[in-house]
């Protein structure tokens, strides 16, 4: 019995909301009509009542509203964006058609033609160590890093099908030609700089040669190092090299401080020489005026001029005795002065050490005046006796 039969106990169609407790199971023919009329209805289609089937014309153009639909959703998948920095590859039919750049574009969806993107501002890292033989047979560790950058999109993705292998190979053939070019000792110190120039200049013409559209943009050697047997020597090589270069520095400093000092040392005693030299010739000239004006005065008086020079000389060289020797003209004892005690005890008396000239002369004349008494003493006494 169809669903949509009257009778049969009570039961309805099952697409018409009723639902009742005891239904049979649905008439496959009969829910096939009701879908073909749904559809026959949305695209136009009349379907008659009592099962009557959907008129041929309309469900011919509902089918082409479907394909349009369709057709115009894959259209619409053609679309696709590109950022700044990367670079669209357009393929038809896996062969190159175009390079599109930042923007929204349009090309023919799948499978007809397809897009690959890449990133050509995006700095791209490769590690690499490798154990190599220098120049001079020795064997080091060398380590670092190489950063490139893509510059031709089409390059990178046809002309090398995996670059970055073959990156890799040519990393290992730069590092055995540049390295084996050198000493190990001018590669452990100074020479990292321009071992990794050459190694960026060697991989960037062999990447050039193949055309992989990749530009090497820094090599960085990190560590590089002897095997690991011999490493403990190569460390205290190492060591020695710089507590020489230390000890280097520090003559040159000690250098620098005593060079100064030593030349304004020498500088300043050639000035006291110049001065030494320029007072000694005055005193000298001096000298030699004086005298040549004394010699005219001799001329005209030696006598007095020979007196008044021993005078000068004999008050010249006294002053800086203290001891006195005093001869009284007819006399026969010689009378011995003791200044220096003379002037310590008035010098006691009055607070001072030292007479002045006129307490000096002072002295001299009592002196001689008790010589003289003394004298004359003596010789009444002698006198009186004969």
């Amino acid at each position: 019995m169809a669903w949509n039969e009257p009778g049969g106990n009570g039961k309805k169609d099952p697409w018409s909301g009723n639902r009742g407790g005891n239904q049979s199971p649905p008439d496959l023919d009969e829910v096939f009509r009701n879908l073909q009329k749904k559809f026959g209805s949305l695209f136009g289609g009349k379907g008659g009542r009592g099962g009557s089937s959907v008129s041929a014309p309309g469900g011919g153009v509902g089918v082409g509203l479907v394909l349009a639909l369709v057709v115009l959703l894959w259209l619409i998948t053609g679309f696709y964006k590109i950022e700044e920095a990367e670079r669209g590859v357009v393929l038809r039919f896996g062969e190159h058609v175009a390079t599109t750049e930042k923007g929204l574009h349009w090309r023919w969806p799948v499978p007809i033609e397809s897009v690959e993107k890449v990133n050509i501002a995006e700095r791209r890292q490769v590690p690499y160590k490798a154990t190599v033989l220098t120049k001079d047979e020795n064997i080091i560790d060398l380590q670092g890093t190489l950063q490139y950058k893509i510059d031709s999109a089409e390059k990178y993705l046809f002309n090398v099908k995996n670059p970055e292998v073959s990156l890799n190979h040519a990393i290992e053939s730069a590092i055995r030609l540049s390295v084996g070019q050198s000493k190990m000792d001018f590669i452990i110190t100074e020479g990292r700089d321009e071992i990794a120039f050459r190694i960026q200049n060697t991989v960037q013409d062999i990447v050039d040669q193949y055309g992989t559209g990749i530009s090497i943009k820094e090599v960085n050697i990190q560590d590089v190092n002897p095997p690991q047997p011999v490493r403990q020597a190569f460390q205290d090589v190492i060591q020695a090299r710089e507590d020489k270069q230390r000890s280097i520095n520090e003559a040159e400093a000690y250098r620098n401080e005593v060079l100064p000092k030593a030349r304004g040392a020498a500088a300043r005693m050639l000035e006291e020489a110049d001065a030494y030299q320029n007072e000694v010739v005055a005193k000298a000239e001096g000298e030699a005026d004086r005298f040549n004006k004394l010699l005219k005065e001799y001329n005209k008086a030696p006598q007095v001029t020979r007196d008044r020079l021993y005078l000068d000389m004999m008050e010249s060289v006294l002053n800086k005795s203290s001891k006195v020797m005093v001869d009284v003209k007819g006399g026969n004892n010689l009378l011995y002065l003791p200044l220096d005690k003379l002037m310590a005890r008035d010098g006691a008396e009055t607070g001072s050490q030292f007479l002045t000239d006129s307490q000096q002369r002072e002295v001299l004349r009592k002196l001689a005046q008790q010589q003289k008494n003394t004298r004359s003493a003596s010789d009444q006494r002698t006198r009186e006796v004969r």
